[in-house]
């Protein structure tokens, strides 16, 4: 008889690795010099990395006006312009 549960031993030890392995990944090696774009709220300081890895792309520096979330969304949105150029 198969233990309960036995079937979700292998995907959980990969859910567990995942964070050890990316640990492994440096961003500064892909990091681009920082990019100040221009936003409807004001300036936003993006850090971009290669246009393979646009899911990283931040912002460091924003207005007050503006969280987090909606900078970040400045930035990937410009690196995103970025790796497809029209």
């Amino acid at each position: 008889m198969t233990p309960p549960l036995a079937w979700c031993r292998a995907p959980v030890a990969l859910l567990l690795a995942l964070p050890l392995l990316a640990g492994c990944v440096s961003q500064r090696a892909y990091e681009t010099e920082p990019v100040l774009v221009d936003s409807p709220q004001g300036p936003v300081l993006c850090q971009l990395y290669t246009d393979r890895i646009v899911m990283w792309d931040r912002a460091i520096q924003r207005p007050a006006t503006m969280t987090e979330g909606e900078a970040d969304a400045v930035c990937l949105a410009e690196g995103q312009r970025r790796a497809n150029p029209a």
